[in-house]
């Protein structure tokens, strides 16, 4: 017994806190997290740091991003024994990952930092082309609406949705959390036309399952006429999903970046 826990105390010394810059086309991946069947990102990159570290590695990610959602920012934290640099620990990640998945950066972070826990922040965008033909090589990350869609008036609903709210009314249907109550800091569309998507972006202290794309879709009514811009007001204040628009594809949406405030 003394042995073993003589190999841990060795071992732990010798750990190194990794944070990892990670992007992904998820189109088909069953998501950030682990899942009992289907590839997920988390798993790769476990599977290819275990051929790193000869071990098996448990990789904690700052959101668990559904099945076919993108990320251009994902930050992820693991521990390891590696004494590889920085830059030869990605390139080694990299070899051993589907080209759908880089990590881009790589960086040795203070033992007390958690991708999940250490985040202050994080920003997404929703994805939408609007016009009647999408060009096929954005097809797979925007959410084609044909349809014409009044952009003021999703515009002015937005604002609605900027401040400290309970969300509950956007959770994904059959979620849990000990809280729905979150804080947007900034919500707001840019783009559209024939050149290039309409695209929400959106910022907070934390997202709840399904939100952006339930916001997303909910404000896609407003803007073909079918709901009012205040409409999000009174859908704050109900708290019942069943009211939402519908939850907009997941290929439109994309983890953009992960505040940390002082980088840790």
């Amino acid at each position: 017994m003394r042995e073993g826990s003589s190999c841990r105390q060795a071992r732990e010394s010798c750990l190194r806190t990794f944070k990892l810059l990670v992007q992904y086309d998820g189109t088909d991946y069953v998501g950030w997290q682990r899942q009992a069947a289907g590839a997920s990102i988390q798993g790769l990159i476990e599977e290819a740091l275990a051929l790193i570290e000869g071990r098996a590695v448990t990789v904690q990610g700052a959101g668990r991003t559904d099945a076919g959602v993108h990320a251009a920012g994902q930050v992820a934290s693991v521990r390891l024994e590696t004494a590889l640099d920085e830059a030869t620990l990605g390139r080694a990640i990299n070899a051993n990952l589907p080209l759908a998945i880089r990590v881009m950066h790589v960086a040795v972070m203070g033992d007390d930092f958690h991708a999940r826990f250490s985040a202050n922040a994080k920003r997404y965008e929703y994805r939408i082309w609007n016009g009647p033909v999408c060009p096929p090589f954005v097809r797979l990350y925007v959410w084609h609406v044909p349809q014409a869609l009044d952009v003021e008036a999703m515009r002015r609903a937005t604002t609605s949705i900027v401040g400290r709210h309970d969300f509950a009314a956007f959770q994904g249907a059959g979620s849990s959390t000990h809280s729905t109550i979150r804080t947007i800091t900034t919500a707001e569309w840019r783009g559209g036309g024939s050149t290039g998507p309409l695209v929400l972006s959106i910022s907070g202290d934390g997202f709840l399952r399904h939100m952006v794309r339930g916001i997303a879709g909910t404000l896609v009514e407003v803007g073909r006429g079918w709901r009012a811009p205040d409409a999000l007001t009174a859908l704050l204040s109900t708290g019942q999903r069943q009211q939402v628009g519908r939850t907009a594809p997941a290929c439109g949406l994309f983890l953009m970046e992960v505040d940390y405030g002082d980088e840790r």
